[in-house]
């Protein structure tokens, strides 16, 4: 059974729903149950058309529903005297369910979760799983998200800006459990890209392209992080790179450039780069004045700095970085990486040390605090 053709039909088959009258909560449980229906009869009897098939089992369930609660007879006379849904609805609801699930008074973990329900058609077990919470906590999370925009009209305009910010949440979150949350995020924003004609969701598309291109080296054989600098570049998806360029430029021809674009466009320098050596870290120092330009954020001065050291020597890397709040994400391992190229071990050794303690993740952990032992004996040798 095609599992990527369910879930791509999904959202058209709520926006069916919600246009016959059902609410966004009720199309979106009644959907949910199709597809449990789908996965038990289509390896025995595969649809003709299974649009048409999902479309008429969620409109099912939603009457069974509605019969099944009292406060809803007076919508059920009024839903079951309209002929039932079929293939011929053509219209495509896709972009409507992204801005609803990405509505600004949702939290951002409220929007990824509902987003990749409703428009990625996960099941709440499969987004749990993914997220490592129990499934009782992402159920409550995604019904408090779910009566949250249940009153809001599905023809609202809404802010793409806002969407894209989610899926490049849930990209973020990469790999855990059945559900390569990375590989989703991808097609979610490939879908929203051919919707929209949009160039920062172009932009975002081609950034994840090039950054999951490098997935394959990015941890060792014994689960080690492996930096950007030391990875084996032959591992590196060529077919996604080229993809990734390819959307970008397209993008950017469009002389209205955005974050996302920008950040694409530094991800296909390194891309370019055969060697480390090889990266013109120069015209990447350029793209973050963009970015810092169109942001204005420490975290994006911070990468700059990186930047400015490799293009302009430690000490100016190390200035760029003095500005910035000692307090932000990364600030500590920066400042060990310029002052160990700047030649001074005992502060790097130090500083590599204390950012191992504030690490986000075990492997980043992991890695600092081996690069603390590394200078650490070499001192002692």
């Amino acid at each position: 059974m095609n599992e990527a053709l369910l879930r791509d039909l999904v959202p058209a088959v709520i926006g069916v729903l919600v246009r016959r009258g059902a609410d966004f909560v009720a199309a979106e449980d009644a959907v949910q149950d199709a597809l449990v229906e789908a996965v038990r009869v289509w390896p025995d009897d595969p649809p003709r058309d299974p649009k048409g098939w999902l479309v008429t089992a969620a409109w099912r369930k939603f009457l069974d529903a509605a019969r099944a609660d009292a406060s809803r007879r007076h919508r059920e006379a009024r839903v079951e005297d309209e002929p039932m849904p079929g293939p011929s609805e053509a219209a495509d609801d896709t972009l409507q369910l992204y801005l609803l699930c990405a509505h600004p008074s949702l939290t951002p973990a409220s929007a990824v979760a509902l987003t990749l329900r409703a428009v990625g058609g996960l099941t709440t077990r499969q987004i749990a799983q993914a997220y490592l919470v129990p499934e009782a906590t992402m159920a409550q999370r995604i019904s408090r998200a779910k009566r949250t925009v249940s009153g809001v009209r599905f023809d609202r305009p809404g802010d793409v800006a806002t969407v894209l910010r989610v899926l490049y949440l849930v990209f973020n979150e990469g790999y855990s459990g059945d559900v390569d949350l990375a590989g989703e995020a991808i097609r979610l924003t490939r879908q929203l890209a051919a919707k929209t004609n949009h160039e920062e969701a172009a932009g975002l598309l081609a950034l994840m392209l090039l950054h999951h291109a490098r997935r394959p080296a990015r941890t060792g054989p014994d689960g080690r992080l492996v930096p950007l600098a030391e990875q084996d570049r032959s591992l590196w998806n060529t077919r996604l790179i080229a993809e990734g360029v390819d959307v970008l430029q397209a993008a950017l021809t469009r002389d209205r450039l955005g974050e996302f674009q920008a950040q694409a466009a530094i991800a296909a320098l390194h891309a370019d780069a055969q060697t480390a050596e090889e990266t013109d870290w120069v015209q990447i120092v350029e793209w973050y004045d963009e970015l810092v330009r169109l942001t204005d954020s420490p975290v994006v001065r911070l990468n700059r700095a990186v930047a400015v050291g490799e293009a302009d020597g430690p000490r100016a890397g190390l200035t760029a970085l003095a500005g910035l709040d000692p307090a932000l994400p990364r600030h500590t391992a920066v400042a060990a990486y310029l002052h160990e190229r700047d030649g001074d071990p005992v502060i790097a050794a130090r500083l590599y040390a204390e950012a191992a303690q504030s690490a986000s993740s075990l492997p980043e952990r992991d890695h600092l605090t081996r690069q603390a032992a590394r200078l650490n004996a070499q001192l002692r040798s």
